[in-house]
């Protein structure tokens, strides 16, 4: 199994990038977000999905390692494949994944092509208690490995150690970056949450 590839951007179509690896051209399935970062020439690493059918060997690829796990969550529910996956990953970021689910907005979440409402909360109910920690940062324009931890990461982190279910830390914390901003300081994200909570 193939589990990252580093080489050089040889095209990059619509759905997918040949990536150049000592003279190999690997055909790449990524989502919008990462085919945008990726310029013809430039030398990347992608972390990869190999998934095996009796067709065929397809290769996916992501910039970070949080964008495949929720690659690889998205389809454990229920008529969520490959295709849908990568279309949720195109229209929302990790980030605005989680926070999406956290906060049951199957708006956001429908907005994917292929989604419509009962798939969205269909994703949402499955994936509420099952949704990884926020706890990378988005990659460089190179799709290199994942940055440090992120606010809402550190923030929802602290809530759990507080004793709060991950599900409900993911809402709070969610919740909190709604009313502060994106850009909030952790002890700012915290201290909302848990306003909120005695509220």
């Amino acid at each position: 199994m193939i589990g990252k590839l580093t080489g050089t951007v040889d095209m990059v179509g619509d759905d997918h990038v040949i990536l150049d690896v000592g003279g190999v051209g690997y055909i790449v399935h990524c989502p919008a977000s990462s085919l945008a970062r990726l310029k013809k020439g430039e030398r990347v690493a992608l972390t990869i999905e190999t998934r095996l059918t009796e067709e065929s060997i397809r290769l996916y690829g992501f910039g970070t390692a949080q964008e495949r796990e929720w690659f690889r969550l998205l389809q454990t529910v229920q008529n969520v494949g490959a295709r849908v996956a990568l279309s949720v990953l195109s229209t929302l970021s990790p980030q605005d994944l989680h926070t999406a689910i956290a906060l049951s907005d199957k708006a956001a979440i429908g907005r994917a092509q292929g989604v419509g409402p009962k798939l969205a909360t269909r994703i949402i109910s499955e994936l509420k208690d099952k949704a990884p920690a926020p706890i990378f940062a988005g990659s460089d324009a190179k799709g290199l490995s994942p940055a440090a931890a992120t606010p809402s990461g550190d923030a929802q982190a602290a809530l759990v150690k507080l004793g709060y279910a991950p599900a409900q830390a993911s809402e709070l914390v969610a919740r909190a970056l709604q009313s502060l901003g994106p850009n909030a300081p952790v002890d700012a994200v915290i201290r909302e949450a848990l306003k909120a909570l005695a509220r």
